[in-house]
């Protein structure tokens, strides 16, 4: 496997669908110390997971990213793109229930760049608080 960019752009953002998937695009995280990022098909709907322990113990988010992310993945379930159930750090994160696979692929790139210090595109890619 090619390591990921960092920030990873959507369309590399691996399918981790399947525990034999899952557990390479997670050991190759680990190899790299890169922040985990994937997606998984949950039968019509994707998951989007991240978990920035894979990153090693140098790697930090600060607490406005961590708020920010927060924050963003509050809307996307207030607006009902992603599960009540979803987990939002600071360490791992889910998204249960995105619609399809572009929308998780774009929520995932969008949190990856966060996890590195760009809430940015996190912030861009999320309904906006009314």
């Amino acid at each position: 496997m090619e390591p990921l960019p960092i920030p990873c752009p959507a369309h590399l953002v691996p399918d981790a669908t399947g525990v034999g998937s899952f557990n390479a695009v997670y050991q190759q995280a680990q190899s790299q110390q890169a922040v985990f990022i994937a997606i998984e098909s949950q039968g019509p709907r994707w998951t989007v997971k991240a978990d920035t322990l894979t990153a090693g113990p140098g790697h930090t988010v600060d607490d406005a990213v961590n708020d920010a992310a927060r924050d963003a993945v509050m809307r996307l379930v207030a607006a009902g793109e992603v599960r009540s159930d979803a987990y939002a750090g600071p360490v791992y994160y889910v998204l249960h229930g995105v619609n399809d696979e572009d929308r998780a692929r774009e929520l995932a790139a969008a949190l990856h760049a966060a996890l590195y210090g760009n809430p940015e595109p996190l912030i861009q890619a999320t309904p906006t608080a009314h």
